[in-house]
């Protein structure tokens, strides 16, 4: 079986399609990717689609996974001034996807989202003069699908969803496999006071993770940094800040004092160590993309999480299902210099308001979603011969 896989962002899309490529290489599905494809002579092979000047490269390029780039752009919501440009890369990427096609030959092609995977679906779908068209299989992250991902799913032979929630907001006609969210093998766990103390933190007190997101959270982080003298006598705080604040964050840091200093650590993102973040916090704050549906039950970690207003509902629903849970609380990203510090005392106090959050958190865990995802594409692989 040759694989193409089609996904673009981080959290939504990256992450989860590197979960399904690593279950597999790691379990009895590798041999599918191994073995040559009749009438070739080279084995099988899987190839990388992503934007161009998106922040996927790095993280795939980092796995050892080949990896090319293709134009794409929305047009959902676009302003008239930038829906041009926008179309022309859309043609452009429909193009592009065509010759990727061609060359590569895929026998397969997953898909996570994003705009990248809008072109490589329609040339996937509309079949090259004497290629066999690939069998598309889509991973639908967050609860309600976005534009993109509409369109993907019309257009898939399968479906794969993190909840069973999803499926009303998909068409009658989808083969929809509840699989739960994929999460990467790095995200290992550890015992909390292995991973307290791995970050030079005290394991007897409490610990505050804010995630700032891959690029950043602007409003999360400068709601921190604003009430960080107020959070620090109480609790330790790891603090993901993203690329995009780090500068403005380094130059706050420097107002705390030493001993203020002992108990914040501040990163502007992780990798490798991201399991042994999670696995010290006793609470989060977050916003509610759709990692949140599979990292945050894997770790049992309780959550304030805070939706990005600026965009499409899909945030809101998405901690909408973790509150209505009893995982979560919901707080407006226009309440958090009002009610941030308040919120998180209260929680933070409350062990056996947390305990609960908790275990409804781990009641979500899908430990076996990447594998569920790798044997609908090798199923579906095998009847490709």
């Amino acid at each position: 079986m040759r694989l193409l896989i089609c996904a673009g962002g981080t959290g939504g899309g990256v992450y989860p399609a590197l979960s399904v490529l690593q279950a597999l290489l790691a379990g009895d599905e590798e041999q599918a990717l191994q073995e040559p494809a009749p009438g070739t002579e080279t084995p099988n092979a899987v190839l990388w689609i992503g934007g161009e000047r998106g922040m996927e490269a790095d993280l795939v390029k980092r796995e050892g996974i080949p990896f090319k780039t293709i134009p794409a752009a929305g047009v959902h919501g676009v302003g008239m001034r930038a829906l041009p440009g926008n179309l022309k890369k859309l043609t452009q990427g429909y193009r592009a996807s065509r010759q990727v096609l061609g060359q590569f030959r895929p026998d397969m092609v997953f898909f996570t989202g994003g705009y990248v995977a809008v072109p490589m679906a329609l040339a996937a779908h509309f079949p090259i003069k004497g290629l066999r068209r690939p069998h598309k299989v889509v991973f639908v992250p967050d609860i309600q699908p976005g534009q993109a991902l509409k369109l993907l799913v019309r257009l898939a032979d399968r479906v794969a969803v993190s909840v069973e929630e999803t499926r009303k907001y998909l068409p009658r006609h989808a083969r929809m496999t509840v699989t739960g969210y994929p999460v990467r093998t790095g995200l290992k766990g550890l015992d909390r006071s292995e991973a307290c103390r791995s970050f030079g933190l005290d394991p007897e007190l409490p610990v505050f993770l804010v995630l700032g997101g891959s690029k950043g959270a602007r409003s999360i982080n400068r709601a921190l940094m604003g009430n960080l003298p107020q959070l620090l006598p109480e609790m330790q705080v790891i603090h993901l800040s993203g690329q995009l604040d780090w500068p403005e964050v380094e130059q706050r840091r420097q107002d705390l004092s030493p001993e203020q200093l002992k108990r914040y650590r501040v990163f502007p993102y992780l990798h490798e160590e991201m399991g042994t973040a999670l696995s010290a916090a006793d609470l989060a704050l977050t916003r509610a993309g759709a990692s949140s549906l599979g990292e945050l039950p894997w770790f049992g970690l309780p959550a304030i999480l805070v939706p990005y207003p600026y965009a499409w509902k899909y945030q809101h629903v998405n901690a909408d299902y973790l509150v209505r849970r009893g995982a979560a609380v919901m707080l407006k990203d226009a309440d958090l210099q009002r009610h941030l510090v308040t919120l998180v005392k209260t929680l933070m106090r409350d062990g056996s308001r947390r305990q609960g959050m908790r275990q409804a958190m781990l009641a979500m865990r899908r430990p076996e979603a990447a594998r569920d995802i790798a044997r609908i594409l090798t199923g579906m692989g095998e009847g490709s011969h």
